[in-house]
């Protein structure tokens, strides 16, 4: 889950719903996630997903960097897009796997913008036990879940009412009863204890959110990244300047970065020797 900063409404357009969406289902391809339910409100969104080889963080790091970028070019604005990093819940078994899905397809309930969670055309709700096939979730594990459509829509309306019994650790937020949490703090501390330290490290590396990246480099240089003239030696001076950032602060791999709109003209096999090049100026 994340929000836009400030509450701001980020997805207010459903020109922008359906670019999220897009991104969401590139993304999910790309990092082999398996999606289970979303949805999309102006200024927030939730996902329920698999954490399939243990991707999440990049996926989602991705997913909320390239929006971010997309947006502030719609806005044509500078600074943060999200709230914060995104928030995560690690869910027990399959019953709360059930209550998490029928809680995030209430969200348009209960913010009054539809009066039926199937008929809201940015979440997850309409997909489930239709004949059309779809290319954004895993609809066959859900409707095995679940078991008939009568069943989802009588979970659904029957959470008016009910918080999602999540509990915080030290590892993040958990959803299910104490048992878990024991259990899954013993396979943390097992995990901690077999790593070792370099490894340690590897996982636990930081890298900034790009839209923060984007805003520091805009800020020190007053100038926005999408003014930079890359005909000029010192547009290119600066472009090679925010590779290094972005791939060293924000972890983006050059198959990412090549994708970028100041980046697009140049070829693939360039990006490693203007980012030694670069790396020498700074």
């Amino acid at each position: 889950m994340n929000r836009g900063i400030d509450g701001k409404n980020i997805f207010r357009e459903d020109e922008l719903k359906e670019k999220f969406i897009e991104y969401l289902v590139q993304k999910k391809e790309k990092s082999k996630i398996r999606l289970f339910a979303f949805c999309i409100m102006d200024n927030h969104f939730h996902l329920i997903l698999e954490n399939s080889g243990n991707r999440m963080g990049e996926f989602m790091k991705n997913l909320c960097s390239i929006y971010g970028m997309f947006f502030r070019r719609w806005e044509k604005s500078s600074g943060y897009v999200f709230q914060n990093r995104y928030k995560s819940t690690l869910i027990q078994d399959p019953s709360y796997l059930k209550t998490s899905i029928g809680y995030i397809l209430r969200n348009p309930l209960k913010s009054k913008v539809s009066t039926m969670y199937d008929k809201y055309k940015w979440s997850s709700g309409y997909l489930y036990f239709s004949k059309n096939k779809n290319e954004i979730i895993d609809t066959s594990f859900v409707n095995d879940l679940f078991q008939s459509k009568s069943q989802l829509n009588k979970l659904v309306y029957s959470l008016e009412k009910t918080e999602l019994p999540v509990v915080k650790t030290k590892f993040g937020e958990v959803l299910g009863n104490e048992d878990f949490l024991d259990i899954a703090l013993s396979k943390y501390n097992r995990r901690e204890e077999t790593h070792s330290s370099d490894r340690k490290r590897i996982y636990d590396k930081y890298f900034e959110p790009i839209e923060k990246i984007y805003k520091e480099f805009e800020d020190k240089h007053s100038i926005s990244v999408d003014r930079i003239d890359i005909k000029t030696f010192n547009g290119k001076k600066l472009r090679g300047e925010l590779l290094v950032l972005l791939k060293d602060q924000g972890g983006m791999k050059y198959v990412d970065i090549i994708k970028l709109d100041i980046f697009s003209d140049l070829k693939f096999s360039s990006l490693g020797s203007i980012y030694k090049n670069s790396l020498k100026l700074m």
